[in-house]
């Protein structure tokens, strides 16, 4: 089974978001911190099935079986999102195990783009000229069945005190790098005073420009978004960019919005990422509304990812035709800015690669 990496985080009490029903206990204490929200994951198939209201047969031997090999993890405020009683529902298929993760499928591999021959240094990955990203932690918020990382080897990736100040000789010795991306697991999974250590270190080497943060942390537990985290980021000279990754518009609610605006305020550049995943939101009405939502949140729409074939998920995979017809629909319905960009990406290529639409216009141009 796969052991995310337990990430070291300090407990903090921050104001309620409005959507989230009361977490306050029977004797009236304070608020949950996102720490306890996140250590109160849903961890079993039959807790989920449980608060789901689905029955176990059908599903909890294939959901054990799927367990087994990637465990669920699955916070309170993203299942709280999710329809009781549909076994459906976008959000829980994005979560909920299944047998087909136990099946041998010839070409989905458990490195589809190839990571660990791109490993510079420990924890740092190199696979484009001017981006190096930063493997902080292994721990994930929510594990997503369709991640391209479920089997990546994190416990050889920790960074201990010296393995820092490895990357960090790194980095000043690449001037070409000029952007730092903060990935994992999800970097946010990692306490704030570690965070700003790595905000602060990054700021001083003299060629690198932006600080990039990839994470779902926003999106699945907005409580993540505190006053601390808030502080260093507005204390980060350099230019800040943070790429949630929101698939399905259901996802986001209240206390994410609200979550994004706070972002927002502190000066970070919002983009998001989705993966196009069969059952979720292979649907171009579904993808215009992410979109239009996204721009409301205050999120660019960024890239949309054509399905990597990572081992343990191929019921997921969507063709390229496919993906590429739901593009060509977008670009019928949405102004250009909003159609996220339909990307690949192979490994040893120096950027990640278009998907050809292959899109021809209609007669009579809409704007």
């Amino acid at each position: 089974m796969i052991q995310r990496t337990p990430a070291r985080i300090e407990a903090r009490n921050e104001a309620p978001s409005s959507n989230v029903a009361s977490q306050r206990d029977q004797a009236g204490s304070s608020i949950q911190s996102w720490q306890q929200i996140l250590a109160d994951s849903v961890t079993s198939p039959e807790q989920l099935l449980t608060r789901l209201g689905l029955p176990f047969e059908p599903w909890l031997k294939g959901a054990n079986a799927g367990h087994r090999l990637f465990s669920v993890r699955v916070p309170e405020p993203f299942l709280r999102r999710m329809q009781h009683g549909n076994a459906n529902d976008p959000l829980l298929r994005q979560v909920l195990p299944l047998a087909d993760e136990a099946l041998h499928q010839p070409g989905y591999v458990r490195d589809p783009l190839a990571e660990n021959t791109a490993i510079q240094t420990t924890g740092l990955i190199r696979k484009y000229q001017s981006r190096a990203l930063l493997m902080v932690t292994g721990q994930c918020a929510i594990n997503c069945r369709y991640c391209f990382r479920r089997h990546f080897p994190y416990d050889s990736q920790r960074l201990g005190p010296e393995d820092r100040r490895q990357v960090l000789a790194s980095l000043n010795a690449s001037p070409d790098v000029n952007e730092v991306i903060l990935s994992g697991g999800d970097p946010l999974a990692v306490n704030d005073r570690l965070l700003a250590q790595w905000a602060r270190a990054l700021a001083e080497v003299p060629h690198i420009k932006r600080l990039r943060i990839h994470s779902r942390l926003p999106v699945v537990i907005p409580q993540r978004v505190c006053d601390a985290l808030l502080q260093w980021l507005e204390a980060t000279p350099i230019q800040k960019i943070l790429v949630v990754h929101v698939n399905h518009p259901a996802e986001l609610d209240t206390a994410t919005r609200q979550a994004f605006a706070r972002l927002k305020q502190a000066g970070v550049t919002l983009l998001n990422q989705s993966v196009i995943l069969k059952g979720v939101n292979d649907c171009a009405d579904t993808l215009a509304t992410l979109s239009e939502e996204l721009f409301d949140a205050g999120v660019m729409p960024y890239y949309l990812h054509a399905f990597d074939p990572v081992a343990g998920a191929h019921h997921f995979d969507v063709c390229d035709q496919t993906a590429a017809r739901l593009v060509q629909d977008l670009m019928q319905r949405l102004p250009g800015f909003l159609v996220p960009k339909l990307v690949r990406e192979l490994p040893g290529e120096a950027s990640k690669t278009p998907v050809d639409i292959n899109y021809q216009p209609a007669e009579t141009a809409s704007y």
